[in-house]
């Protein structure tokens, strides 16, 4: 059974910085890709970032290129979202992700089949 555990989540005014992570378990974890992605109240989920098996293969939201840094340690099954010139609009519930095939990332909600119970995000201005 894939479990995945965020943290990292919390309050912090417009221009500050947060770092989120997540860890794995449950199979062997540098063998899938992993992403991030957040919900807005009263919006869909949305894409933030992912990341390749190796970790050489990385993609962006738009709206967070330049500001957020995704990174992976396949030894320690962990996956870390730093983000950085944070934004009320990125005020959101955050979510670890992880497919249950070996194959490159994507971007789609539905490629994902395992999801970590989330972790708030809040930025005030």
């Amino acid at each position: 059974q894939v479990q995945l555990v965020e943290s990292g989540g919390g309050l912090v005014q417009a221009g500050g910085s947060l770092r989120l992570s997540c860890v794995a378990s449950g199979r062997t974890f540098g063998n899938y890709a992993m992403a991030w992605f957040r919900q807005a109240p009263g919006k869909e989920r949305e894409f933030v970032a992912a990341i390749s098996r190796s970790g050489g293969s990385i993609d962006y939201a738009d709206s967070v290129k330049g500001r957020f840094t995704i990174a992976r340690d396949n030894a320690k099954k962990t996956v870390n979202l730093q983000m950085n010139s944070l934004k009320p609009d990125d005020t959101a519930v955050y979510y670890c992700a992880a497919p249950d095939i070996p194959l490159h990332y994507r971007t789609e909600r539905g490629f994902y089949a395992y999801w970590g119970q989330g972790t708030p995000v809040t930025v005030s201005s």
